[in-house]
């Protein structure tokens, strides 16, 4: 399953890219590939400084050796061999009319001493942050969410997208970090889905991606924006980086388990402001957005 995944992952970063950069016009992506000393590696694919895109990353890697104690704490469990391999992306637009987005598709195994496997699930999801609302793209990101969703089990939208609301939450805010899509995690063998069956949701998902973000990123990247609504999505992107440095769990496993540093902080914006005690003017379409994101909407 493991080099099933890996393989997968390593088409998919392919078909994004290419996707992209058919968007993007100008930019490519610049590839680096990359060791981790105690096991393992990836290849980094990073945009900066485009037309569309002012910075993104579609990153793979996959890395195995002793489980470090932290993680080890996490999982409540003792000294154990892992391995880990996922695709995890984020894009920075740069017209404030065009959402960032998140997504990540992962698979994880735990062995005892003799090497058999002892655990293994898949994760993810992909998730999008406006930062100024178009309703008709909230309604076309989760609809792509559902139907692949639909193929598999009619309940996984509705339970993963409620997962995704309650992990996206920046709680020190008291908001969403952004309208959600989908999130779930530790998806193992059941009585009713084998791994193979967990493998064919999350690859489901995994190629919706492209159609559920390209017509969206197409659609708004030209449209006019002002200086103040410049500042607006910078001060927003600020929420983005609160979020990723406080409370995401794949930031602190990259940290933690000795990642690439340049890999795991690709996520963060090249330029965001915090302005002390801002509000938003009252009726304005930033403070539309606000509402929005202090209770989760029902899009589809």
């Amino acid at each position: 399953m493991k080099n099933k995944f890996y393989t997968y992952i390593e088409n998919l970063q392919d078909q994004i890219c290419k996707g992209l950069e058919s968007v993007e016009g100008k930019a490519k992506f610049r590839e680096d590939i990359w060791e981790r000393p105690e096991g393992g590696g990836g290849r980094t694919r990073v945009i900066e400084n485009g037309n569309v895109i002012e910075k993104g990353g579609v990153n793979i890697s996959a890395v195995h050796g002793k489980l470090p104690e932290a993680m080890q704490k996490m999982f409540k469990v003792g000294e154990a061999d892992f391995f880990a391999c996922g695709l995890s992306l984020v894009i920075h637009p740069k017209n404030p009319m065009a959402p960032t987005v998140h997504a990540n598709w992962r698979y994880f195994e735990m062995y005892d001493e003799n090497g058999n496997v002892i655990n293994s699930w898949f994760g993810g999801g992909q998730d999008l942050t406006p930062y100024y609302l178009f309703e008709e793209d909230a309604i076309h990101f989760h609809q792509t969410c559902k139907t692949a969703c639909d193929k598999h089990n009619s309940a996984f939208y509705p339970k993963y997208k409620k997962q995704c609301d309650e992990y996206f939450w920046n709680a020190h805010r008291n908001e969403a970090r952004g309208i959600g899509g989908l999130f779930f995690d530790y998806c193992k063998k059941t009585e009713d889905m084998s791994m193979e069956d967990w493998y064919n949701f999350v690859t489901e998902v995994g190629n919706s991606f492209v159609d559920a973000y390209a017509p969206i990123l197409e659609k708004r990247k030209d449209l006019p924006y002002t200086p103040e609504q410049r500042t607006w999505q910078e001060i927003r992107r600020g929420r983005y980086v609160e979020f990723n440095l406080v409370h995401d769990k794949g930031t602190l496993f990259g940290l933690k388990t000795n990642g690439r540093i340049e890999s795991i902080l690709m996520s963060l914006p090249p330029h965001v402001q915090w302005h002390y005690d801002y509000h938003p003017e009252v009726g304005s379409e930033e403070e539309k957005l606000i509402k929005v994101l202090e209770k989760p909407i029902d899009w589809i």
